[in-house]
This record gives C-alpha cells, structure tokens and sequence, in this order.
C-alpha cells in the first residue's frame, strides 16, 4: 500500500497511478514504494503487465521536486539520486511489459520514468522535456542514456542540452513514443495493448525482454550466442510445451507462467 501511488487490477495487467497532485512530483518516499512495487509484482504470476499514468489529466509527472534541493545538500542529492536510480533501473528490469500512459505534461524525473518502461503511448496534449540543466542540474535517472537509445545523440542533445520541449506529434515522430491518442484515451489505449500480452507466454515474454535490452551492455557477439541458449531453456518450461501442443490442437494456450 502507497499513499503516493494508486494500484489496480485487470485481468493479467497492474495498473499504476502516480498520486501525488497537482504534479505528480516524486519524493524520497514515493520512489521507494515504486521499487518495491515493482519488486512485489515481479513476484505476482499473475501479472504479465504493467501500466503506469498519472492521475487527472494535465500531469504524468512533473519529476522531482526541486524543494528537495534548495537546501544544496550534497548528501541528499546523493540520497535522492541512487533512490531514483533504485526506482527506475526496477521498473527497466520489470519481468514483464511496461507501458508508460502519458496523459499529459512528463518533464525531468517525470520523463525519466516513462523512459525506464517498455513501451510509452502519450496523449495529443502531452509535453516531454529534460529541463533539469535548466536549474543547474542534469538527468540522474536514466536520462542521459535512455532517451539516446530510443532517439540517438542529436535529439537527446537537443532535448537536454538546449532545453528544448516537445509535443505528443513530435515525439511520435523522433520515436520518443510508439504511438500518440486523443486527449483522455491513453489510459485505455495502455490498457488495451498491455491485455495483447496475455496472449504470449509469460515466460517466453520476459527471455525476450531480457534479451532485446542486452545491446544496452553487451556487444552483439556476445548477446546472440546468448539468444540461442535462451531458446534452447525455454524447453524447460511448462509454457513451451502448452504453447506448442495448443497450436497443434488449434486450441488457446493456457499459460502457467513457469
């Protein structure tokens, strides 16, 4: 249980609704209960899913709040910036699909988040910025090196180093987003495209994760020996032999996630 942070149920697929208004802003507090979520649902076989919005519909998330700095504590920001770090690295290594619902503005921290998910569907009014140099500071939580590998060097330099903020179309077309909605449909949208999850195997799903996101550490001669192998362990799974013989029989799979 959170006070900052709102948790449902639906079907194979948790829904999380950051709550803390007006802005959604993230304290000490608020990142650990997010880490620990995630933790718990890692933990739930049940889960497949994971969505994550902001409650109301002008804020995902304005990031930190600077208030937590204006003190220039050196070992607070050290304390600040590994719990984000906790925080978001979790959410990145979430067993099962992510998917960020950015109904609205996702500035510093706020974007960082829905960098750190799978995938991220953002409504036409959302606005997406890095501004944390504006105020003497930079992106701790992932920033720098996720919006990199989903927009390249130019875009993430223009973003973070010049402040620039963008739009919904905008980030649709650099591939900040995979998809942009109308006003007020990103949630169901989110919801819609996590429930296809359900028709994969869990186990299947989370090997693939984990293999897509090895070129973040790993060079490609290296990842794909691993590819293999990783083929070669899913026959140690229940799902593998479910999936195979309900194919054969023409009949859907009922996925145990082990």
């Amino acid at each position: 249980m959170s006070d900052y942070l709102k948790l449902e149920k639906q079907g194979n697929t948790a829904i999380v609704t950051f709550n803390n208004p007006p802005a959604h802003t993230w304290t000490q507090q608020s990142l650990t209960d997010l880490r620990d979520l995630v933790l718990s649902l890692n933990e739930d076989k049940d889960v497949y899913a994971l969505v994550l919005t902001g409650g109301g519909d002008k804020f995902f998330s304005a990031g930190a709040d600077l208030n937590v700095f204006a003190d220039g504590d050196k070992e607070n920001a050290r304390a600040m910036s590994d719990i984000f770090g906790e925080a978001f690295e979790t959410l990145s290594n979430f067993r099962g699909v992510s998917i960020a619902a950015i109904n609205g503005y996702a500035m510093g921290g706020g974007l960082e988040v829905a960098l750190a998910c799978d995938i991220r569907i953002a409504e036409a009014h959302a606005q997406m910025a890095l501004p944390e140099a504006t105020v003497g500071l930079l992106p701790c939580a992932g920033g720098t090196q996720n919006l990199q590998i989903l927009v390249g060097e130019g875009w993430t330099k223009r973003m973070i180093l010049c402040g620039e903020r963008i739009k919904a179309d905008k980030a649709l077309a650099i591939g900040l987003v995979e998809e942009v909605v109308e006003s007020g449909n990103g949630l169901e949208a989110a919801i819609a495209l996590a429930s296809k999850v359900a028709n994969q195997s869990p186990v299947a799903v989370a090997a693939c994760k984990q293999l897509v996101q090895k070129h973040r550490h790993m060079p490609l001669v290296e990842a794909l020996p691993q590819e293999r192998q990783a083929f070669v362990d899913l026959f140690d799974s229940e799902d593998q032999k479910e999936g195979v013989n309900a194919f054969l029989e023409k009949r859907k799979p009922v996925w145990q996630n082990k």
